[in-house]
């Protein structure tokens, strides 16, 4: 008895939440981890006579193995699951499903290496899951999928399969009328071998990512998906080189048109001869700022919307900035990629308000609500390199974040801890907003991730917060940029071109649209007014062109070896039809 007691005594969210009636619930933090591991490694019995919940979410426990049995027969009316970042796996005993009203399921970055019948989803008859819209099995083992997939989750919208160890999808996914409604489809990082013609029958698909696997050939039937609008498969090895070409630096409607005439070798001349010329003529005009170079290549960027990235690499800038990786990073948060931005015009009315706007979203888009990875944006006059990435343990880690005091990691969590505490007991609900969403992601952790200055100072503790020292003004015209993630080199690198991307259309925007008004002296951080400048701003060029030089940053070992350069030619190859990037 004494036991129990004690084992009731240590889930006092559960009592809350009875007592309350509470239908969202969150279980995170440092004590968690010793909780489950007393509970066998798994969630306990009690928290299955909730009956009331609608949101679900144990994040961030390496203790976690399996969610325990009873959850489906206790939550019925549950809408969300999230189990993420746990130690979840091989497989899922006793099945979760049937849960009839579940929408969202997350069990990205577990142990799972396959979902069987009794130790997966749910049951295929009827279906287990016959509300669910959005399924994450991003990083985890995965080598196969469930083939009655489909049947248990018809109405599947979103299926991330990201970072498995994939080498084909069950045909019975592209069966006419098994997934009407899926629309978004993501197995990067995997080792796919084929995509099958059937894919077709996806009707509804809007976005497919299948980058970084091991396709050599990609079915000309893919054009046949009457909503098809984004596609990624790069990283693939093809055997049709000019199509492997054209997917680095083509939209994707060119590319279909390209599958839809038969590709290489087909026949239908007139079809490829007709893609081929309009991927001639787009090179031609990426071309030609090079040999004209100088003022001409600013008047040919004014003549498509004045718009123009300039690239400048390495070997052309006297003293180029570089990331030192060390290597205590590379179970923590491995992948970054840098650039430094010149020519950012912040300062006329509420730019600057818009710019920090534009991130907010990209970080919510894009970046997955940060699980993906995270930005981070630093004023270049105050960033002293060489650059150190690496890992500390939180008590040893210490920074001046945005708008407070200078703080150890293992304090700054803890008091965003509370705060989210405080935020939600005053809003009188269990999730909460803003920054406090991703403390979860260090749950566990030993170290955490950390990006350091020549002067010893941190400057980044990414996916928390950057350092008050190297925050962006309205006098800003130059930015150091870095993107960082636990999932993958090459999400780094789409985030970081959507930035770039994002702050030349907003320089063509503030070029154009000169405001008076201005942002309060707190949003400002009490600027000292430098005056623009062309010679400290380069965005106030001659003609009124909004011109944007993007230097490469290098990313290297302790050793010096080359990890990354950002960017490469293959980066920034898919700027919009207004945006010129010269090289």
């Amino acid at each position: 008895m004494a036991a129990a007691a004690a084992v009731s005594e240590a889930w006092p969210e559960l009592e809350l939440a009875e007592r309350e009636r509470r239908r969202e619930l969150l279980l995170t933090g440092p004590g968690l981890e010793e909780r489950v591991r007393a509970a066998g490694g798994r969630l306990p019995p009690r928290l299955f006579t909730l009956p009331l919940l609608h949101y679900l979410e144990v994040s961030g426990c390496g203790s976690l193995r399996a969610p325990g049995p009873g959850l489906a027969q206790g939550l019925p009316q549950l809408h969300s699951l999230v189990l993420r970042c746990n130690a979840l796996g091989p497989g899922l005993s006793p099945e979760l499903g049937p849960l009839p009203a579940l929408r969202v399921l997350d069990l990205s970055g577990n142990a799972l290496e396959a979902l069987p019948p009794g130790q997966g989803l749910g049951p295929a008859e009827p279906p287990g899951l016959p509300q669910l819209q959005s399924l994450n099995l991003s990083g985890n083992r995965l080598r196969e999928l469930p083939a009655d997939l489909a049947r248990c989750a018809p109405r599947l919208q979103s299926l991330n399969l990201t970072g498995n160890c994939l080498d084909s999808f069950p045909a019975a996914f592209f069966s006419p009328g098994a997934l009407p409604l899926l629309s978004e489809l993501a197995a990067a990082d995997n080792c796919l071998r084929e995509l099958s013609p059937d894919i077709a029958h996806l009707a509804s698909l809007k976005t497919l990512d299948l980058s970084n696997n091991q396709l050599s050939e990609i079915p000309a039937e893919l054009a046949d998906c009457p909503k098809l609008k984004e596609i990624n498969f790069r990283g693939n090895k093809l055997r049709d080189k000019r199509l492997e070409k054209m997917l680095s630096g083509c939209q994707t409607r060119s590319i279909l048109e390209y599958l839809r005439a038969g590709g290489r070798g087909c026949g239908k001349g007139r079809g490829r001869d007709g893609a081929e010329k309009d991927e001639s003529r787009r090179k031609r005009r990426e071309r030609k700022p090079k040999r004209d170079g100088g003022e001409g290549a600013e008047q040919e960027a004014g003549d498509v919307g004045r718009l123009l990235l300039r690239v400048l690499h390495v070997s052309e800038n006297p003293a180029p900035l570089t990331v030192r990786v060390s290597p205590e990073v590379r179970d923590v948060r491995p992948y970054i990629v840098g650039a430094v931005v010149r020519g950012m015009d912040l300062q006329p009315g509420n730019a600057l308000k818009r710019f920090l706007a534009a991130q907010t979203k990209l970080h919510e888009d894009l970046c997955e609500k940060r699980t993906a990875a995270t930005m981070a944006t630093h004023d270049l006059h105050t960033v002293r390199g060489p650059l150190l990435y690496g890992a500390r343990p939180p008590q040893d880690l210490k920074i001046v974040p945005l708008g407070r005091r200078e703080a150890k990691a293992k304090e700054l969590v803890r008091q965003l801890q509370l705060e989210a505490e405080e935020q939600r007991k005053q809003r009188r609900r269990q999730s909460v907003s803003g920054l406090h969403r991703y403390l979860h992601l260090l749950d566990g952790k030993e170290n955490y991730p950390c990006l350091v200055d020549a002067d010893g100072d941190v400057i980044s503790f990414p996916p928390i917060t950057n350092s008050e020292k190297t925050k962006i003004k309205k006098t800003t015209s130059d930015l150091f940029l870095e993107v960082t993630s636990a999932t993958s080199l090459q999400i780094c690198k789409d985030v970081m071109d959507a930035l770039i991307l994002k702050m030349a259309e907003m320089n063509k925007f503030t070029l154009e649209n000169k405001e008076e008004g201005s942002l309060s002296d707190t949003e400002a951080d009490a600027v000292s007014g430098r005056l623009s400048d062309p010679k400290i701003n380069p965005a106030a060029g001659k003609d009124g062109q909004s011109l944007l030089v993007v230097e490469q940053v290098r990313v290297v070992d302790l050793e010096g070896s080359l990890r990354v350069v950002y960017p490469s030619k293959a980066d920034l190859a898919t700027a919009t039809p207004h945006v010129t990037v010269v090289r």
